[in-house]
């Protein structure tokens, strides 16, 4: 097959555009494509698991991107039912395997799937043991005590212990997990070519060498079709026999693109400028609304500035695309909502939602950044116009340029204080949306979600120490570049900030910092992981000598649900102000733990992310686009650069929360507050630069 070039009609795109948009958006005010999210109760868990010929088939309801939620689940699920580990299958599943469930986001699989599956799980054992053996059955709802999962009193073979890791083996060896793994019969490649300039921009291509592309060895088809749209980006697809041709046919083509507008880094560093913004008026979003007397001294006054930061997945993203002869369309991806994809795509090209099937592979490293639809309606599109089955697998330049991002945000806290304690806390501070991404609303809609403000923005900013008087606002803004949920979304900028003041009102209280976090925290559980890791890293012992070595200490809590407190050793150089992270001891508290060695593993993950946070990650921003191309442009933190990590769980029966994203709370801060009981320098710019006349004695 070698097609020149494939256009879409005007009728089918006006149809497309009549059904509703989801990431790129035609003219007009289309709405786009809403996610769902149904709750997960026990009825709906009676569809997860299965019982046939002797065996359990668990359909797991969550996508498993690296948080071992299959290894969860089946403990839950064994548990329950009373079986062993290996008469159990737990299985990914198709649209088509189990109902609707809502995408894979905020740390809530065990929290809020975790119950439901043992109430369906116990429904099951039940009727089994009474001898019923097919026919539908209704869960029946039990209380929490009565569930082996759950009850204090039971003896647990699976729950609470470390088990073999589903898939563990299969990525030890390599097998086919990913969706870049699935090969189809008559597999081609494609990509979808976009100018070099942020997809928020408005662009197109004005001309091509489409002869040259044609004389390419392993050219197939020239894709226009404006369904390639992202936000105002319009792509050029093309289709290749191998990978290694969409390369030549790329250089080939010599596009020349048109791009609307321009901007630079300076232009979203004034834009989210808190100092300019407060000097404005009044910010616009309130998170604490007491009055705060504004003249007078401050006994603190800091300002903070976090930069762009990007998922910086290992995967780059990738999804298979192939129609069958009865117009059916299947699709292989690596998303953490595989029922949006279905929506989406199904809504785009007219297809009736039952001919749309969508598998969802394991996702190598999600973060929040594979909620939207991307390669996924690429794909469709190249697969309805060649008619064979189409792999896209964006390349790391695209993951950095095309996808959304954490959000650059600047900070202004001042306190006041009297008897060690806070009088008056003001925390300002601006950033761009994360919940209402510029990537999926535009600017019309999204200036009408500004009237509600945005949560993921605002999460973390809630102070969770006494005040007798707390104001805490901030200010919304849309970015040249996508902007959107990152891991705790607003949680680790915010919380970074508040722990960094934190520190700073201890030092003006003359109180130890640990000693100042607990007489003036609010919450009982948070004391308790402060204890617990300042215990474990020996604080009243800390080596705190001059311009050398320090002890930073932070906590938080995510979602009023999760808590967690770190302890870090940093060792400058006075020199060079290199900093090297040598130790981090985390104390973390998501009530009953499933399984400790994952909920270890996110600990860490979080303590990594948090060191990156802190040292190296800035996303940077040049010539009218993100301009990373690879991790040597975005550099995330190297093995050896990773010190050791001591993760102590805290579990003292509370009901099970989240434990995906809540150390990021804790980890940059306590590594900043390090840094500042070294050199006497307060870090209030990420990531943290020191020179060496920089550093003072303290």
């Amino acid at each position: 097959m070698n097609i020149a070039s494939l256009r879409s009609s005007r009728r089918g795109l006006l149809r497309a555009a009549g059904a509703g948009v989801a990431v790129g958006f035609l003219a007009g005010c289309t709405l786009p494509v809403i996610p769902k999210r149904p709750s997960a109760d026990a009825a709906a868990a009676r569809g997860w698991i299965r019982f046939a010929d002797g065996r359990y088939t668990l359909f797991v309801p969550r996508v498993e991107m690296g948080q071992a939620i299959l290894t969860a689940l089946k403990q839950v699920a064994c548990e329950e039912l009373g079986i062993g580990w290996d008469q159990l299958d737990a299985v990914l599943p198709d649209t088509r395997q189990i109902a609707r469930v809502r995408a894979t986001v905020g740390s809530e699989s065990v929290k809020d799937f975790a119950l439901p599956l043992a109430q369906a799980c116990a429904t099951l054992r039940d009727a089994l043991a009474a001898g019923v053996r097919t026919g539908e059955l209704a869960a029946a709802e039990r209380p929490v005590d009565a569930l082996r999962s759950f009850s204090a009193r039971a003896e647990r073979r699976h729950v609470g212990r470390p088990v073999r890791l589903e898939q563990g083996l299969a990525i030890v060896r390599g097998q086919p997990l990913f969706a870049a793994d699935v090969r189809r019969p008559g597999q081609v490649f494609g990509r979808v070519l976009r100018a070099p300039a942020s997809p928020e921009l408005r662009s197109r291509a004005t001309a091509f060498d489409a002869a040259a592309a044609r004389a390419v060895p392993g050219f197939v088809a020239l894709v226009e079709d404006e369904l390639l749209v992202h936000g105002a980006s319009q792509g050029l697809g093309i289709v290749a026999r191998t990978p290694g041709a969409l390369d030549r046919i790329e250089a080939a083509l010599a596009v020349q693109w048109q791009v609307e507008g321009s901007f630079g880094q300076p232009d979203i560093d004034a834009a989210v400028d808190i100092d300019r913004r407060m000097a404005s008026g009044r910010l616009a979003r309130q998170v604490h609304a007491d009055r705060i007397e504004g003249t007078g001294p401050w006994d603190v006054d800091l300002r903070i500035d976090v930069p762009l930061a990007a998922h910086a997945a290992i995967e780059p993203r990738a999804a298979v695309a192939a129609f069958a002869a009865d117009g059916r369309l299947e699709l292989w991806v690596g998303t953490q909502d595989v029922f949006y994809q279905r929506d989406v795509v199904a809504r785009r090209l007219a297809l009736d939602e039952a001919k749309v099937v969508v598998h969802g592979q394991r996702v190598g490293g999600g973060f929040g950044g594979r909620t939207l639809c991307t390669v996924e309606l690429e794909a469709a599109v190249l697969a309805r116009a060649v008619r064979l089955p189409v792999k896209v697998q964006w390349t790391r330049a695209q993951e950095f340029r095309l996808g959304f991002h954490r959000p650059p945000s600047s900070h202004r806290i001042r306190a006041r204080l009297k008897d060690g304690r806070i009088e008056q806390w003001w925390h300002g501070f601006a950033s761009s949306h994360i919940l209402f991404t510029n990537a999926a609303l535009p600017p019309w809609l999204q200036r009408l979600t500004d009237l509600v403000g945005d949560d993921g923005v605002a999460r973390g900013a809630r102070l969770p120490y006494r005040a007798a008087a707390r104001r805490t606002a901030f200010d919304l803004v849309r970015l040249p570049v996508f902007t959107g949920p990152w891991r705790g979304l607003g949680a680790g900028p915010n919380v970074f900030a508040i722990e960094s003041a934190i520190d700073e009102c201890a030092r003006a209280a003359g109180v130890d910092a640990v000693a100042f976090r607990r007489a003036n925290a609010e919450d009982p559980r948070l004391v308790r992981v402060l204890d617990r890791a300042a215990e474990a890293a020996g604080w009243a012992a800390a080596d705190r000598r001059p311009g050398q070595r320090g002890r930073g200490v932070a906590c938080g809590i995510y979602k009023a649900m999760s808590y967690a407190a770190v302890v870090a050793e940093v060792e400058v150089e006075p020199a060079t102000g290199r900093i090297r992270v040598d130790r981090l001891v985390c104390a973390h508290d998501c009530g009953q733990v499933v399984n400790p060695d994952q909920v270890r593993a996110q600990c860490e993950g979080n303590l990594v992310w948090g060191l990156g946070m802190a040292l190296v990650e800035q996303l940077p921003v040049a010539a009218s686009q993100v301009s990373a191309a690879h991790f040597g442009d975005y550099p995330i933190p190297r093995i050896g650069e990773v010190p050791p990590i001591e993760v102590l769980l805290v579990d003292e029966g509370e009901p099970p929360t989240g434990a995906g994203e809540t150390a990021i709370v804790a980890a940059a801060a306590a590594i900043a507050n390090a840094v500042r009981a070294a050199t006497g320098v307060r870090p209030q710019r990420l990531p943290i630069v020191l020179h060496g006349r920089e550093m003072m004695p303290r």
